[in-house]
């Protein structure tokens, strides 16, 4: 019986098997878009979190060219009073 319960107490010491997430991609090679445009308020809202402020990389799955584009343009957006700089409840 000791047996048993050693192999039982081995498998609750072993990690959980990883949740396999979907791979992140870059909407912009995949739509094969060049421009991003600074007067398209509702898509670069898509680039913001709640308070206004930029989604890195790593969250948005873009590429660095593309994110840098983005990043560029949400400037742009704010300057010219499309976007705020920061709020509550953006979305």
């Amino acid at each position: 019986m000791p047996l048993k319960q050693k192999k039982s107490e081995i498998k609750y010491l072993t990690a959980s098997k990883a949740v396999k997430r979907e791979k992140k991609y870059c909407r912009f090679k995949k739509m094969g878009i060049k421009y991003v445009d600074y007067k398209d308020g509702e898509f670069l809202k898509k680039f913001l979190n709640d308070q206004g402020k930029m989604l890195p990389r790593r969250i948005t799955g873009n590429s660095l060219k593309f994110q840098r584009k983005v990043a560029q343009a949400i400037k742009k957006a704010r300057q010219m009073a499309l976007l705020p700089y920061v709020t509550d409840l953006l979305k």
